[in-house]
């Protein structure tokens, strides 16, 4: 199994799969508006504006598990993000990204590419994984890692 084999919804509510991101690089992060690491959101965004020609997607999820920093519905948050962020790379539906509700994409990706000592839990909003155009992960990145510190990283597998 890879990313590609993960059902997501759109923040429309659409149903559909990884998969159209075969070939691309992919930056999957999970994403709050009300966090005070929010304005990576800006960081995100240039790399989308940068890369996206190259082969680059950078590709959001909003969560609500962290002290309640993204209460609000899929379009208030997409909306949110347009307005004060200037975001246009895609949004999915908001989800859980740990615990027993955690998505089976977060799963996937933390059974497979665990954090500091091992951990293999979210800690925070912003958590970032990179993946190659095969869908293999290559690299998970904190929280407080600026998206500018991960350019580089990108670079190499474009």
């Amino acid at each position: 199994m890879n990313v590609y084999d993960y059902p997501v919804h759109t923040n429309h509510g659409k149903e559909e799969n990884l998969s159209k991101y075969k070939g691309q690089v992919l930056l999957i992060v999970n994403t709050a508006t009300k966090c005070g690491l929010a304005p990576q959101f800006g960081g995100l965004q240039q790399l989308h504006e940068k890369y996206a020609e190259r082969g680059l997607a950078v590709v959001g999820f909003p969560c609500n598990q962290f002290l309640n920093q993204e209460p609000g519905t899929d379009s208030e948050i997409s909306s949110t993000c347009q307005l004060n962020f200037g975001v246009t790379f895609p949004l999915y539906a908001k989800i859980d990204v740990k615990g027993k509700s955690a998505h089976p994409l977060y799963r996937y990706l933390t059974k497979e590419s665990p954090g500091l000592f091992g951990s293999k839990a979210i800690k925070w909003n912003f958590t970032k994984f990179l993946i190659d155009r095969e869908g293999r992960i290559v690299k998970r990145f904190a929280p407080t890692v600026p998206p500018e510190k991960i350019e580089s990283y990108i670079q190499k597998l474009l």
